[in-house]
């Protein structure tokens, strides 16, 4: 009976680290787009002439999925949406992803949504 507890309890640690490591690399990724994306909408380099700014909203939106693809996230041009506010040198660039990563375990699965935005949100 001790060793079946034993072998039980080992089970459910490995399927607790898998669903960890899982879950985990899903909410990294997503952060680091996150900051991908609010680099790419602040258009900082533009001002100083080491990036150039996506000229059209389809330029930006194919930026936002090389930065999610180099995440290992992948997205469909539907998923991504681009916005600006203004016109010209002084216009703000909005962009925003909604997608799901599915977690697969053993027993079962279930999928985890994320909506990373360039926004920041106030503390």
């Amino acid at each position: 009976m001790r060793n079946l507890k034993i072998i039980l309890g080992i089970a459910v640690l490995i399927l607790a680290l898998r669903m960890g490591w899982q879950i985990g690399s899903a909410e990294v990724a997503n952060m680091n787009f996150q900051e991908d994306l609010r680099d790419l909408g602040s258009q900082a380099g533009a001002h100083v002439g080491v990036v150039v700014p996506p000229g059209s909203d389809e330029d930006a939106a194919r930026a936002v999925i090389r930065k999610a693809k180099e995440h290992g996230i992948e997205l469909e041009p539907t998923q991504v949406t681009v916005r600006r506010v203004g016109s010209g040198e002084t216009s703000t660039l909005h962009l925003a992803a909604d997608y799901t990563v599915p977690i697969n375990l053993v027993l079962f699965s279930f999928t985890l949504h994320f909506v990373p935005s360039s926004e920041r949100k106030g503390i």
